[in-house]
């Protein structure tokens, strides 16, 4: 064999490689985000069987949110360390079985414990974002992210699926109590896919694993943290992903509170939000790979922007959803390239840099929930939410223009003083 012919093999295998990795990635995060969401759905029917209070179940609810989010630093770090194959099977493993005890559960204070566990399923984010990173070109790296993102479906995926599985096998049990029976049944199921989950990957994903983090110390790579523009691409992706988070969980209640839709109904139109949200992230991802994430992160801020505005007056139901849907495609789109911008600038430090921006975002889908019920206690108003919203985006689209000017001034004066 000749050498050229051996360089087109290698080429070949190589691109092999990483489409296992991305999709091996992406189908794990699909699920690892069905499972982080859970306890949307089986809550309704736990909540009557232990007779929670609005309090103990919404508390319930966001302790995965926080778990999910505040741990995708240092297991960003550990993946760009010891590789992705590994950190994500552990963590397929170590995720299942907390989502298996859930099933066993029978008092409040088990399952607040359990669900600060199971929230390690969050933390699936920053480590799929370094895997992915360590395997794709830069030139190829915006639409690669932008597909592992897309796993955000997942939290449809539960909405769909959930609630049948609720009924598929009686309350009581199944098989002499082997199988519970019930809301009990989805954690059950979750925790097996879980399992078959890390399987396949420790035996499909390539070897020797990518490990840009290999040798280097822990410090060095915290030392990106201290960089204003990491803690910048966090507010970013506080509009486009802790909003989209927030806004899951708000519309449900407001399409019933505002228009008087049914809870069917009105999970039907949620779903019109959350899927291009999620389902165009690549293709954010490849608009960010051939125009640049600064111009597709601009346009998306821009055209939120509009939508917010109208959105923050009251209006029909119909052009309500469109403008929803015109939020959701932007916030799909701004997801990848909010994600573009980390690896051109800390190729070395994806995991680190990928986790705190994660963090910051999804601690945002955490916050502003509480700030748009404040928002309506105080205005009176249900259209204050999207006031909140507009705000943040706003904030962020100022800060990123500002920086932009700053940087071609200085772009200017660098080739001023080489001419002089």
């Amino acid at each position: 064999m000749t050498a050229q012919a051996e360089a087109v093999e290698l080429t070949a295998r190589a691109a092999h490689e990483r489409t296992r990795v991305l999709v091996l990635s992406t189908v794990g995060f699909t699920l690892f985000f069905a499972v982080w969401v859970m306890f949307a759905v089986v809550g309704i029917p736990l909540r009557k069987e232990l007779g929670l209070s609005d309090g103990e179940f919404a508390l319930l609810v966001a302790i995965p949110i926080l778990t999910g989010s505040i741990l995708r630093v240092p297991v960003g770090i550990l993946t760009d360390r010891l590789g992705g194959r590994l950190v994500f099977t552990s963590l397929l493993l170590v995720t299942a079985v907390p989502t298996y005890v859930i099933s066993r559960a029978e008092s409040y204070t088990q399952l607040v414990v359990l669900a600060f566990l199971m929230g390690l399923a969050g933390v699936s984010f920053a480590v799929g974002i370094a895997w992915v990173s360590a395997w794709y070109p830069r030139n190829r790296q915006g639409f690669a992210l932008g597909t592992f993102g897309a796993g955000n479906i997942g939290a449809s995926i539960t909405k769909l699926l959930a609630p049948t599985l609720v009924t598929i096998v009686p309350v009581a049990g199944a098989a002499g109590g082997v199988i519970p029976g019930g809301w009990r049944f989805v954690p059950f199921v979750y925790a097996i896919m879980l399992v078959a989950m890390a399987v396949v990957v420790w035996f499909v994903a390539p070897t020797p694993d990518e490990r840009p983090g290999r040798g280097r110390t822990v410090v060095s790579q915290l030392e990106p943290l201290k960089v204003m523009r990491v803690w910048r691409f966090g507010l970013y992706y506080i509009v486009v992903f802790g909003a989209y988070v927030a806004l899951a969980l708000w519309l449900p209640k407001y399409y019933v509170d505002v228009y008087d839709f049914d809870l069917k109904v009105a999970g039907f139109l949620t779903a019109i939000f959350i899927f291009p949200a999620s389902l165009l992230r690549p293709l954010g991802g490849y608009l960010s790979d051939r125009v640049g994430a600064r111009a597709v992160t601009y346009t998306s801020f821009i055209v939120m922007a509009f939508a917010l505005a109208a959105l923050s007056f009251p209006m029909g139901p119909w052009l309500f959803t469109a403008l929803v849907f015109v939020v959701g495609v932007m916030m799909g789109v701004g997801k990848a390239s909010v994600y573009k911008y980390i690896p051109e600038y800390f190729p070395r430090d994806v995991g680190a840099v990928g986790g705190l921006v994660g963090a910051v975002g999804g601690l945002g889908g955490f916050v502003l929930p509480l700030l748009f019920a404040w928002a309506q206690g105080f205005s009176g108003k249900p259209e204050s939410a999207f006031l909140v919203v507009l705000t943040v985006d706003v904030v962020s689209l100022l800060w990123l223009h500002a920086t932009v000017l700053r940087m071609r001034r200085a772009e200017k004066a660098a080739a001023q003083e080489q001419i002089s």
